[in-house]
């Protein structure tokens, strides 16, 4: 026993014996110690490195500052209908405050009572911080009045932001959000789905890693992700989206350092304008701000409830949740997030179940109505010939537009519903039946030929100013930036009013015996044209049913191209050149095609061209961007439109009035159907299909046409003119654009009645009349019983006697004008080419002649003015 002791006290290690001389001890001690230091290294070494990339974003602006887009001001009028909510309403989406409310902004200030809102422009506004007054009553303007108490007739509210410019590297938009501006039903929406203790932990959520890595072991079902908003935040800004343990940890690191430098808000508020919210059209959503406006159609401070919890959704798959793709995924992903808001205590239980049972209410997926794509890509583009990239990419610009939002959206709707009707007529003209097989075994099958579809344009522009109140590029800015209203194309017909314009102008000369006018008779049969020594060969529309003299307000209502081309040679092919290229028409060349459109034009050039008939002569240059401001407000730059005369005010009219009988009874006659106020217009068919046309108030022109060039083979009367009529149609109903008035005629225009089978003067032997315009001196001489203007009675006529005075033709005038002076108008005078043949004595009369005055039996009766013609 003692032996066994004293052995096992031996065995037993000494008192105060060290365990380092061991060497296996010392070994995990001293590998221990290795690790330790070579695994902070890594991290000191990684934290440096990550620190320095994190210094280096984060000197310069986060967010790139890009100009912002604003539409033209409305206009408040005295007896318009308004309400004081629709005003308030506008002025808080302009980013007005209520006075004396929490949050004034600098950009204005408004109060309202129940018949009255008084509004304060801030320093930042577009206008002049001028107090104005505006009183309604029974749902319509009373009353406005200035800040120095003076009544105003108008006022102009704030203008509305339509977008930023995109990043043009990314193609994405973005709308920058500080934190007061998210609302907080949208925080506590992003919150409970992404990181309940967003605002408890230091970066890095502990226990929700740890649940995030043990869930899928454990077979459960897991919401959230292990990473904290922050961690997301660290990974967007600095990290690629590459899956490993490597870039878990450099999101944690990263996400420390984050937490030391910004508070919790302004992590938020980053991650509320950084984070990838889907696609619209061609461009990338960036942020909630731009996600509000795609989705819904608003500002981020008016989402309700359901329509936060669908935003917040997003952010875990934009694609895969689309609301417009996918709206079983979106609606089921949003009551989600609804869930987690009522388990975080942000809702109540009646919250939860009202949201949930809310339908999708989404903004038309297409961005032409609300952004104008094409426009703003116009916008960039002038932008960036007056200023450089980084300018408008940074410095904050605000670009004010003649954008007219209403407007915009008539085009959009117009648009659409007109290219249905157009793809119906091409996929007819395309499908054919196909009968194959003999007796009971016969079938008969569909066949549609392959072949592009048509692509559009329209821009919309008022006539007087030049402004440029709507345009659409394309029928789909998602599937192709192309902007039609800039591509070239042949004009055809619409071009004809300046062949008529010309000729016209020699009714100015004082030289009565030169002049056309409405009356003047034109050949109108088939023939060739030399030019040159070059044959040219055109046809009209429709053949068989060609007349073989029109007048020349006929030819141009029914677009007659020989009557047309003949006028153009009369007057001088280089004389139309000359004026087409005044008005802003560079292509054209002095040929006997360029009479009918033969030469390309863009829709943006020929917009700017009619200004001269819809604006009393004058041309005036389309305009989109009225001012550049700085970021403060400032003003950088105004722009104003250029203005040249081309054409005297008298000889605009008469265009502007044969034009309105191209659309009472003439190619585009369909457009009365629907559209009933005064208007002018002129169809246009060569591979494409046009239609220009104007009221007092807007000048608009429709393209349709394939973009490989091909044949559309339809009538600019059946696939532009009805996109014109039922634009004009819903713009009538807009309170800016109700008052189409008549078109008046200039000083020095008399009005005269026409008979419709002479083309003379009517009197009361001739009621089956028109109405005709005539610039003073031009006047037809002879009346519908008394061709040849001879009025004298039948014993004067009987003994050859003369009257030294004519009285003057039935003519209406205008009031207080001079009378009509009597000059003959007959026949076109020979081309300038041409040498006039030797004057040829006249036949003596005899007497039954001289008494009832018949013509020479060689003499022609002109045509009548309504004749048909196919269109």
């Amino acid at each position: 026993m003692a032996a066994r002791l004293k052995f096992a006290s031996q065995s037993k290690p000494a008192s105060g014996s060290l365990w380092f001389r061991d060497p296996v001890l010392v070994g995990i001690g001293a590998g221990f110690l290795i690790c330790c230091i070579v695994v902070f290294s890594i991290l000191t070494f990684y934290y440096v490195k990550y620190r320095g990339i994190v210094d280096q974003r984060i000197s310069h602006p986060i967010f790139n500052d890009a100009a912002q887009i604003y539409a033209a001001p409305e206009a408040v009028r005295v007896g318009d209908r308004w309400t004081i909510a629709q005003i308030a309403k506008d002025l808080r989406r302009a980013g007005y405050t209520t006075s004396g409310g929490p949050g004034d902004t600098e950009t204005g200030t408004f109060a309202e009572s129940a018949s009255a809102i008084e509004i304060k422009p801030g320093p930042q506004s577009y206008h002049a911080p001028e107090t104005a007054i505006i009183r309604i009553s029974k749902g319509r303007v009373n009353s406005i009045t200035g800040g120095k108490g003076e009544a105003l007739s108008a006022y102009e509210l704030e203008p509305q932001l339509i977008t930023g410019l995109f990043d043009a590297k990314r193609r994405s938009k973005r709308r920058l959000l500080s934190y007061d501006e998210i609302p907080k039903v949208v925080v506590n929406a992003i919150v409970s789905v992404e990181d309940r203790r967003f605002f408890e932990h230091n970066g890095i959520n502990y226990v929700r890693l740890a649940e995030g890595v043990l869930a899928p072991l454990l077979g459960h079902h897991r919401m959230q992700g292990g990473s904290t908003l922050t961690m997301q935040m660290a990974r967007a800004f600095f990290l690629s989206n590459e899956r490993s343990v490597r870039r878990k940890l450099a999101e944690m690191m990263i996400a420390t350092d984050l937490e030391r430098r910004f508070t919790k808000e302004q992590i938020l508020e980053i991650y509320v304008n950084q984070v990838d919210m889907g696609q619209r059209a061609s461009f990338n959503i960036r942020g909630f701000g731009e996600a509000a406006q795609a989705y819904f159609g608003k500002d981020i401070g008016s989402v309700s409830l359901p329509e936060a919890a669908l935003l917040a959704g997003l952010v875990n798959g934009p694609s895969y949740f689309s609301p417009y793709r996918h709206p079983d995924r979106a609606i089921a992903r949003r009551n989600i997030v609804l869930q987690a808001m009522f388990d975080n205590h942000a809702i109540s239980k009646e919250q939860l179940e009202e949201a949930k049972a809310a339908p999708l209410k989404l903004a038309p997926p297409s961005a032409e109505a609300d952004e104008a794509p094409y426009y703003i890509d116009l916008v960039r583009n002038r932008l960036l010939s007056k200023f450089n990239e980084s300018d408008l990419d940074n410095s904050g610009m605000r670009v004010y537009t003649s954008l007219d939002p209403e407007l915009q959206q008539v085009a959009a709707e117009a648009i659409d519903a007109g290219m249905k009707q157009v793809d119906a007529l091409v996929l007819r003209r395309r499908t054919r039946k196909i009968r194959t097989g003999k007796g009971k075994n016969a079938k008969v099958t569909t066949e549609v030929r392959p072949g592009p579809m048509p692509q559009v344009a329209l821009i919309a522009l008022d006539p007087h100013t030049g402004a440029v109140l709507a345009l659409s590029g394309g029928r789909n800015y998602g599937k192709s930036q192309l902007d039609h209203v800039t591509a070239s194309r042949p004009t055809g017909s619409i071009f004809k009013p300046f062949v008529y314009a010309a000729a016209l102008n020699t009714g100015l000369t004082g030289d009565p015996e030169k002049a056309y006018t409405q009356a003047t008779i034109l050949d109108a049969t088939e023939g060739t044209f030399d030019f040159n020594g070059k044959p040219y060969s055109p046809h009209n529309f429709d053949s068989k049913d060609d007349l073989p003299e029109v007048s020349a307000r006929f030819a141009l209502a029914h677009s007659i191209n020989t009557a047309t081309i003949r006028l153009a040679e009369m007057v001088g092919y280089d004389k139309v050149v000359d004026l087409a290229k005044a008005a802003g028409i560079e292509s054209v060349k002095p040929t006997p095609a360029m009479a009918i459109g033969a030469y390309d034009a863009t829709p943006l050039e020929m917009v700017g061209a009619y200004t001269i008939f819809a604006n009393s002569g004058v041309r005036i240059s389309p305009q989109f961007v009225t001012s550049v401001r700085g970021a403060n407000g400032d003003v950088i730059e105004d722009f104003t439109p250029e203005k040249s005369t081309v054409l005297d005010p008298r000889v605009a009219f008469l265009l502007t009035d044969m034009m309105q009988a191209v659309i009472n009874q003439g190619t585009a006659a369909a457009v009365r159907v629907k559209f009933s106020a005064p208007a002018a217009g002129k169809t246009g068919t060569s591979h494409d299909a046009w239609f220009a046309g104007y009221t007092s108030n807007l000048l608009v022109i429709v393209w349709v046409g394939n973009d490989d060039y091909t044949d559309i083979k339809i009538e600019g009367s059946k696939a532009a003119a009805p996109i014109w009529t039922d634009f004009m149609v819903r713009a009538q109903k807009l309170q800016r654009y109700k008052d189409m008035e008549p078109f008046t005629p200039p000083p020095g225009i008399t009005q005269v009645h026409l008979d419709k089978v002479t083309n003379l003067v009517a009197t009361a032997n001739c009621p089956d009349d028109y109405d005709a315009y005539f610039i003073d001196g031009t006047v037809p001489v002879g009346t519908c019983d008394h061709p040849n203007g001879d009025t004298r009675n039948i014993f004067e006529k009987l003994l050859g006697l003369h009257k030294d005075e004519q009285p003057p033709p039935t003519a209406s005038q205008p009031a207080g004008s001079p009378p009509a002076v009597n000059q003959p108008a007959p026949a076109p005078p020979p081309p300038e080419a041409e040498q006039p043949k030797p004057e040829q004595k006249p036949k003596k009369k005899g007497f039954w002649r001289r008494l009832f005055g018949g013509g020479d039996k060689n003499d022609k009766n002109p045509k009548s003015d309504n004749q048909g013609q196919p269109q």
